[in-house]
C-alpha cells in the first residue's frame, strides 16, 4: 500500500477516529505517522498485511498485548487497533518526545550522554523494562538498537516496536537482526523466546557501555558480510571479542576504538559479567544466561559507586576493590560506607539512596529517600527523604530520626529504615 495521505481517516475498534498528519518513519514491517486521535496527538504503526506471512495472527497478537497493557512507563506500547482496511491495518501508540533519541545515534557518536549517571540510568531503565516485559509473561523476540529512544540529559528510555512482543510459547513470525539474535535463533535451531531475550539484551547494554559488538572482532568482520559469515560469526562460532580463553577474535586497534578504550575503564565486576554472558557456555547453554534482574541490580550497584575525584575525572570507585583515578591515579578513600543487605555505598557528597536501598527487596532506583551531605564538623550527613521515621542505633542508645531530618555517619551506627537496615561501616 502507498503512503497514506495527509487527512486520511481511519477509526479504531475502540471507535476513536483517527486523523493522518506527516509521516515519520518507515522501516520493513510498517511506516509511522502523526495523527490526531481523538482530539489527542498520537503516533500511527501502519502496516499492509501483504507484508506479513499471517496477518490474522499479527492482528491477534496486537489485541492480546492492548488488552494486557504496557509492562511498564518505558514502553511506549500499543494502545488501540485500528479497523482492518482490505489487508491493511495498524495501532496507535503514544508520540515519542523531541528530547529522546535513537539509541543508534549514540553507538556512532552523533549523540552523547550529559553525565555518567545518565548512562548509568539508561542501563537501569532497559534492564528494568525487560524485568517487567519478562514479568507479565512475554518475550520481546525482536530486540536491536533500533528499539530504543534514549534522553541524553536524564539517561531515560523509551522502549519502541513492540508489535512483535508475544506471550511465551508464541511467535509472531519475526525473528530479528542477526546482530542482536541469540545464536540459536541465527542458527535456525529454534524460535525467539525468553532465553533468547536475555542474550539480545546483554548485546545491547554491552553496545550501550563500549560502542562495539562483542561478536566482532577481527574474524568478525569480513570484507563482504554475506549469509555464510553472518550464520557463523552470529550462530555457528561466536567468539566474544574479550573471551580471556580464545583470542581469535579481538577487537583491531583503529576499528574497534569504542571497545579498546571503554572496556578497561568498566569496574572488575561490570567485565566479569559480560565475560560470563558471552562465554561459550551460556551462549550454548541459553537456560543459564543472566536474568534481567542481575542486570539491574548490578547498574544499581554502579550508580552509588559513582564519584568525582578531586581532579575532576568521574569514575567507579569499587569499595570492594578500590581502585585508582583513571586520570590522577590517586586511590579514592572514604571516611565510612552505608552498608545495606546487597549494597555497599561509599559515603561522600554526591551519595544518594534510593528505594532499592532502604526498602526490602525493592528494586525502586528512582524513588529518592536518602541524602547525604557535609555536616558542619566536616564529616558527612544522611537526610530521611523517605516519608517515614527512621530509627538510629548507637551502643545501648536508640533515637528516631524523622522526615527531613538528619543523622551524622559515624562508624558503628546502624539505621534502621523500617522494612529495613543498614551498617555505617
Amino acid at each position: 500500500m502507498a503512503d497514506l495521505p495527509k487527512g486520511y481517516s481511519i477509526q479504531t475498534k475502540n471507535f476513536k477516529k483517527v486523523i493522518v498528519g506527516e509521516k515519520l518513519g518507515g522501516g520493513g514491517q510498517g511506516a509511522v505517522y502523526k495523527v490526531n486521535c481523538d482530539g489527542q496527538p498520537k503516533a500511527l504503526k501502519w502496516y499492509s498485511g501483504k507484508k506479513f506471512k499471517n496477518p490474522d495472527k499479527f492482528y491477534e497478537n496486537l489485541e492480546n498485548n492492548i488488552r494486557k497493557g504496557k509492562p511498564n512507563t518505558v514502553f511506549l506500547w500499543p494502545e488501540d487497533i485500528t479497523i482492518r482496511d482490505g489487508e491493511a491495518f495498524g495501532y496507535i501508540m503514544d508520540l515519542r518526545p523531541p528530547e529522546y533519541h535513537d539509541f543508534s545515534k549514540f553507538l556512532i557518536g552523533k549523540e552523547g550522554f550529559a553525565s555518567v549517571t545518565s548512562m548509568v540510568n539508561a542501563a537501569l531503565h532497559i534492564s528494568a523494562g525487560f524485568r517487567e516485559l519478562h514479568n507479565m509473561g512475554y518475550s520481546y523476540q525482536d530486540l536491536n538498537d533500533g528499539n530504543f529512544f534514549i534522553n541524553p540529559k536524564n539517561g531515560g528510555v523509551l522502549i519502541c516496536d513492540n508489535d512483535n512482543v508475544s506471550e511465551y510459547g508464541k511467535n509472531s513470525g519475526i525473528a530479528g537482526k542477526a546482530r542482536y539474535m541469540a545464536p540459536e535463533i541465527v542458527a535456525k535451531n529454534v524460535k525467539p523466546n525468553i532465553y533468547s531475550d536475555r542474550f539480545s539484551l546483554s548485546v545491547v547494554l554491552f553496545l550501550l557501555w563500549t560502542k562495539n559488538h562483542p561478536l566482532e572482532g577481527k574474524s568478525g568482520c569480513p570484507v563482504c558480510m554475506d549469509a555464510a559469515h553472518e550464520k557463523k560469526i552470529y550462530g555457528t562460532n561466536p567468539v566474544f571479542i574479550f573471551d580471556p580463553a580464545d583470542d581469535s577474535n579481538r577487537p583491531v586497534r583503529g576499528l574497534h576504538k569504542g571497545a579498546l578504550t571503554n572496556w578497561p575503564f568498566l569496574p572488575e565486576y561490570l567485565r566479569q559479567e559480560f565475560i560470563k554472558a558471552f562465554s561459550k557456555e551460556l551462549m550454548n547453554d541459553p537456560s543459564k544466561r543472566i536474568i534481567d534482574q542481575e542486570w539491574l541490580r548490578l547498574f544499581i550497584r554502579m550508580r552509588g559507586e559513582i564519584y568525582k575525584c578531586s581532579c575532576g575525572e568521574v569514575y567507579f570507585a569499587d569499595p570492594e576493590n578500590p581502585n585508582s583515578c583513571p586520570e590522577c591515579k590517586k586511590t579514592a578513600t572514604f571516611p565510612c560506607y552505608i552498608k545495606t543487605r546487597r549494597y555497599n555505598l561509599p559515603v561522600h557528597q554526591r551519595t544518594k539512596l534510593y528505594a532499592c536501598h532502604t526498602e526490602k527487596d525493592s528494586e525502586d532506583f528512582e524513588t529518592l529517600t536518602g541524602e547525604v551531605a557535609a555536616a558542619k564538623d566536616g564529616g558527612f550527613e544522611l537526610m530521611n527523604v523517605s516519608g517515614k521515621n527512621w530509627t538510629i542505633a548507637e551502643g545501648d542508645s536508640t533515637r528516631s530520626i524523622v522526615q527531613g531530618s538528619s543523622v551524622i555517619l559515624t562508624k558503628g551506627i546502624s539505621i534502621n529504615f523500617g522494612a529495613d537496615s543498614a551498617e555505617i561501616k
